[in-house]
């Protein structure tokens, strides 16, 4: 016997002789599903490396690579708002080593983008929704007071002088501040960018005022002091930043926005090799070392199963459908 073969692919062997002993038929998707993943697998992720996408994409591919002895390689694709690397996606082959890891920006996408080269609930398929966290408006505090209060006294006294910069145009982040505007009655600039990792690092270099952000990206730059977080959305204050306020404590009860990220496979993709790849991708994000990693960002691995993220994001589309027709926003 080969003595390079893996313990997974022994037992997928015998699975399969014992199957064929019985007289049924195994089929090679059966035989494949068995010892995936037996090759690198690639995941898309649809914007520049260092933003909140990457945040929780490097440390799961790290955790996967460990558990299964694979690598699971990370694809920065960044553009129109995360929707470039999504239409990438869906075009990839469903042989089970493609996947697409995206966000709640794509289920605002299609009441933003007239015209999409790929449809989210058709062409790609949802596996498992990995992170939530909050947003989070942070500041930079050589430009913009620390205060929340004084904060909003300078954004009402100077309407319009004063900028956010978001991912991109129909991202959380640029719907986000919409909301701000809309709730607090007040104008802010908007200044899209290819990824919240560039506009993130225009906020931290001065060249931008603030950003509303999902806080996993945002959290390291926030505790090494060169941001400053002046609300958390919703209404508990994020127990990774205690001394944070919610947007409930100033005076914004209805002010809730959530960043979360997702894992998708192409549409064809065999629904027993989706079965193992939930299930490595759940081993991977509920390991301890990812439960730190999601503990220090602010964030929480959902328990959601296969269906009910299908239901979630139908839920979301026609959430931000609604959210994007109230506030008028449009593409920069």
């Amino acid at each position: 016997m080969n003595q390079h073969y893996t313990r997974r692919q022994l037992l997928g062997f015998g699975a399969a002789s014992a199957a064929a002993g019985l007289g049924l038929h195994v089929s090679p998707a059966m035989a494949q599903a068995s010892s995936w993943p037996t090759k690198p697998v690639t995941m898309i992720v649809p914007f520049p490396a260092g933003g909140g996408t990457d945040a929780f994409a490097r440390p799961l591919s790290a955790q996967f690579s460990k558990l299964t002895g694979k690598q699971l390689i990370i694809d920065n694709r960044g553009g129109a708002g995360g929707t470039l690397g999504a239409g990438i996606a869906a075009k990839a082959a469903p042989d089970g080593y493609n996947l697409f890891m995206g966000a709640v920006h794509h289920t605002i996408a299609p009441s933003m983008y007239p015209k999409l080269d790929y449809n989210l609930e058709r062409d790609l398929i949802p596996l498992a929704l990995v992170a939530v966290v909050p947003q989070v408006l942070v500041v930079n505090p050589q430009r913009v007071p620390g205060d929340y209060k004084a904060f909003l006294a300078q954004v009402k006294s100077s309407p319009g002088r004063l900028n956010y910069g978001s991912a991109g145009g129909g991202t959380s982040h640029h719907l986000a501040g919409e909301l701000f505007k809309q709730q607090t009655n007040t104008f802010i600039t908007h200044i899209p960018y290819r990824g919240a990792g560039p506009a993130l690092q225009d906020l931290i270099s001065g060249n931008v005022d603030m950003m509303f952000d999902g806080l996993g990206s945002s959290a390291t730059h926030i505790k090494s002091g060169r941001i400053k977080a002046l609300m958390v959305s919703g209404n508990k204050r994020n127990p990774a930043f205690p001394d944070v306020p919610c947007a409930a404590e100033v005076g914004l009860p209805d002010y809730t926005v959530t960043t979360w990220y997702g894992i998708w496979a192409p549409k064809g993709t065999p629904a027993d090799i989706q079965a193992r790849m939930i299930e490595e991708i759940r081993k991977a994000g509920l390991s301890d070392e990812a439960k730190q990693v999601w503990a220090n960002q602010g964030a929480e691995f959902s328990n959601m199963n296969q269906a009910q993220f299908g239901q979630f994001i139908n839920n979301e589309i026609k959430r931000w459908a609604a959210v994007v027709k109230a506030s008028g926003a449009k593409l920069d």
